[in-house]
């Protein structure tokens, strides 16, 4: 695996203005990163640039499933469901280290939004529209067995439930498989550079790019014959440094999701409930704790670090209360949170909740092409779509395009002969890393995490510092992000690269002075720029605290 790090994030930036590239993607997210993939395995000339890191929007804040969307069968879009429903089973082959199959559980109650029969019948559809292997279609359970599943649900009112499989999934993680896949098939990446003004041709056509390292200050230039806008809940200032298409407006809305200790709300799977007002919530178990998510309301503010309200923690808490009301949970009972904007189509008339989720593709009159909209599941085939239409353009000025290759293609650390290899892998790759001297529960961590690139992690050994105060298992994580998946900050390893801001705040407090000082001294930070570091981490945990 090619090395993806700081020095070839500044490689790349000291040769952008004697290159040319046939594709330029703004926006680092899983919509930008799948069409840098699907782009450069076409044997396209690839460059993508993100103002943050890779993921820092949306696609790190999602509810962090790969799902079908069965609620959108309600709205009648059978296409989507379709269409993202099958999609799910591509992106677990290909990345089964990043994707996890669980029996998602649905309650039916007298007063809720689904009925027996209609929930019974909505299942079979979804099964048939989303190709569901024989082994993960639906099960419908009587009251007995849906409290057998999960003792804490609301028994009053209980009428049955129905089991499905959703992908349970960690965004951030697929975003950045995406990303290194990207550039182990030839892709130019770099993080933190911001697009500050687009190049025309003498035809008033974009072909090119002038941006600004946002960690130095330092401007550069590039050009490219198409130019793509995947900045999600950014599209629209991206459009603003060209030109506004008419009739193309976005919706951004919040999505909030609170954590919590699993022995304060120890569930046994995942669980998909209806809400008084009609929504749909997500109460999802996962490494020790218990995840709930989501709400769906206007937002207009911060895009960069969106903040939760208490209105927002006591809406989900309140949905809590009503569907496990021996839970007895509270706001102290909170751990940590997070927030996501939701880059929406508008739709006139409709609220956020019933705006269709599908993606669209718009053309400025200087051909600028810009993809909003979409999910997280849908990510392949969005990139796919507009690909095609990138390499349609292309042809028109004689550069020839190969096929898509995606749908087949292993994602980084996704190299397995099938899928079902995940498990006995992870735990043969735990065995061979207790000879690093780390813990076996280390061991399957780290293989769990990485997949195949678990070598690539354990290769690093050798520059694990024995005298350092930081144990050797983050000691080796941290190395991989700063070499193999060009972390730049704390921020980026805490909470992009593992998640542990969510996921284990404590974690996060007991090492994150350790964590700093390692990286100072590895990328050689001044006493300013560990400061800055420092501070934007505080304020990350602040948020997350919230």
């Amino acid at each position: 695996m090619k090395p993806f790090s700081h020095t070839n994030r500044t490689h790349i930036l000291q040769q952008l203005s004697n290159s040319h590239y046939d594709v330029i993607v703004v926006g680092g997210g899983i919509t930008g990163t799948g069409i840098a993939l699907d782009a450069t395995t076409r044997g396209l000339k690839v460059l993508l640039i993100e103002m943050q890191d890779f993921a820092a929007g949306t696609s790190s804040r999602s509810t962090k499933l790969v799902h079908g969307g069965l609620r959108y069968l309600k709205q009648l879009e059978v296409k989507l469901v379709a269409d993202v429903g099958k999609e799910r089973a591509i992106v677990y082959e290909n990345a089964p280290h990043v994707t996890h199959p669980e029996w998602m559980l649905l309650p039916f109650y007298k007063s809720g939004t689904f009925g027996k029969f209609s929930t019974s019948f909505g299942l079979q559809v979804y099964d048939f529209l989303a190709g569901v292997k024989k082994s993960e279609r639906r099960k419908m359970l009587s009251k007995e067995e849906v409290l057998e599943h999960e003792p804490l649900l609301n028994k009053e009112g209980l009428i049955g439930g129905g089991e499905y499989v959703e992908y349970r999934t960690d965004d951030a993680r697929l975003t950045m498989e995406v990303a290194k896949k990207a550039h182990e098939q030839g892709a130019d990446l770099i993080n933190y550079t911001k697009v500050t003004k687009f190049l025309y041709d003498e035809q008033g056509q974009v072909n090119g790019v002038q941006m600004e390292d946002q960690l130095t200050g330092e401007p550069y230039a590039t050009l490219g014959a198409i130019v793509v806008n995947a900045g999600g809940p950014w599209v629209e200032q991206v459009m603003d440094l060209d030109e506004k298409v008419e009739g193309k407006k976005l919706l951004l809305t919040k999505g909030v999701h609170l954590v919590f200790d699993r022995s304060v709300l120890p569930l046994h799977q995942p669980i998909y409930f209806d809400t008084p007002d009609g929504r749909m919530i997500f109460a999802i178990p996962r490494n020790g704790k218990t995840y709930v998510g989501t709400t769906d309301t206007v937002y207009e503010t911060d895009l960069k670090n969106p903040k939760m309200t208490d209105e927002d923690k006591e809406y989900l808490l309140r949905a809590i209360t009503k569907i496990f009301p021996n839970a007895f949970i509270g706001m102290s009972d909170i751990e940590s949170t997070w927030v996501g904007v939701r880059p929406l189509i508008q739709q006139e008339g409709k609220g956020p909740s019933e705006i269709s989720r599908k993606d669209e593709v718009w053309t400025s009159s200087t051909g600028l092409l810009t993809i909003a909209g979409g999910k997280l599941t849908g990510y392949r085939k969005m990139a796919q779509s507009i690909t095609d239409t990138i390499s349609e353009k292309l042809e028109a000025q004689g550069v020839k395009a190969g096929p898509c290759v995606t749908k087949t293609l292993p994602l980084s650390g996704g190299d397995f002969n099938k899928s079902s290899d995940y498990s006995h892998y992870v735990e043969d790759r735990a065995h061979e890393l207790t000879k690093l001297g780390l813990s076996f529960q280390d061991g399957l961590n780290i293989a769990s995490m990485y997949g195949t690139n678990t070598n690539q992690v354990a290769e690093l050994v050798s520059r694990v510092n024995p005298s350092s105060e930081l144990p050797r298992a983050i000691q080796l994580t941290l190395l991989y992000a700063i070499e193999y998946e060009m972390a730049m900050t704390p921020v980026d390893y805490f909470m992009r690269r593992t998640g542990a801001i969510f996921f284990d705040i404590n974690w996060v407090e007991k090492w994150k002075a350790h964590v700093i000082s390692y990286m100072k001294e590895v990328l050689n930070w001044s006493s300013e720029q560990t400061n800055q570091y420092s501070e934007e981490l505080e304020a990350r945990l602040a948020d997350a605290k919230g």
